[in-house]
């Protein structure tokens, strides 16, 4: 099992991503919103800016909104970071909608972000493919361009997809090489991946085209009882909800073999990647949480296999 980290500061973000890959990490991850109810950042300027300080941490948007992109220009930031990152580059992607006036400042209509991905993805996928590109669609015309420089990765960067609802799972195996859900147990992972996987060999592909990994905030401390208070209450905050008899369902919370043991748990359901969204006050205990990952965590589960029981 690979374990990354998101940041979410661009003040600290070459700091955050030299730390994340000096201590062992495996990816690095930055979501994004255009406006939204706090502090957001651009994925592709922050990914941007930790790959030209890193040399092996892979990077991924998790995610960006596709919708708000016209697609073609998404597949060009993807490429340019993909070169500047040495073939490091993996594209996390999403339809958003859950805040409207982002949308309405880009000018697009909320309603038609699933058409907007679909047919973006599409978009991408081709001029993926190397060479000059002809399409015509809904949202977008190309007329035989191609990406010049081409990505690094042969066929370009992993695309990551999100979503629980059926069009998701639809979408992500139709599109996706790795589907991501979000707020989700390991019984509700393994009949997901199994709807995706089924949805990959409908369309012509194998069904192990597809791998799983999950996005998750965590608070992992050798103080246990600590590490629950601060990790409910961070996400009891960002959500304005109480996590409390949610928490051992949804978060990785409590001690290091507390959460060793959870991640088993997914682990054994096919959970190849877990990116992870450190659940934390301020930056002290931000601080505190990744050194415990990295010191206890990361060891227990780095040889954990997709469909394996764990220790």
């Amino acid at each position: 099992m690979r374990i990354g980290l998101t940041v979410n500061d661009p003040r600290t973000v070459v700091a955050d991503a030299q730390e994340a890959e000096e201590l062992g990490f495996d990816f690095l991850g930055c979501g994004e919103h255009l406006f939204f109810h706090g502090p957001t950042p651009n994925a592709f300027t922050m990914l941007a800016a930790a790959a030209a300080a890193t040399i092996r941490i892979r990077l991924v948007t998790s995610v960006a909104s596709l919708p708000l992109y016209p697609a073609a220009m998404v597949a060009k930031l993807a490429a340019t970071i993909d070169h500047i990152s040495g073939g490091r580059f993996e594209l996390g992607v999403a339809a958003g909608g859950e805040y409207p006036p982002e949308f309405e400042a880009a000018g697009v209509d909320p309603a038609l972000r699933f058409r907007r991905v679909d047919e973006g993805l599409e978009v991408i996928r081709r001029l993926f493919g190397g060479g000059p590109v002809t399409f015509r669609g809904e949202f977008a015309a190309l007329d035989g361009v191609a990406l010049d420089p081409p990505p690094l990765q042969p066929g370009g960067p992993p695309i990551w997809l999100g979503g629980r609802r059926p069009g998701a799972l639809r979408r992500a195996g139709r599109h996706a090489d790795v589907w991501m859900p979000y707020m989700v147990d390991p019984q509700q992972v393994r009949t997901g991946l199994d709807q995706v996987r089924s949805a990959a060999v409908e369309h012509g592909r194998a069904d192990a085209a597809v791998s799983a990994a999950l996005f998750a905030w965590a608070a992992v401390d050798p103080e246990g009882d600590w590490a629950r208070k601060t990790g409910i209450a961070t996400v009891s905050a960002a959500y304005a909800q109480d996590f409390t008899g949610l928490a051992d369902r949804y978060l990785l919370v409590g001690a290091p073999e507390q959460v060793v043991a959870r991640l088993s748990e997914f682990a054994s359901v096919g959970v190849e990647t877990v990116l992870v969204q450190v659940a934390s006050e301020n930056a002290e205990c931000r601080r505190r949480i990744v050194r415990t990952l990295a010191k206890e965590v990361l060891p227990a589960v780095s040889a954990l296999e997709p469909g394996a029981q764990g220790p």
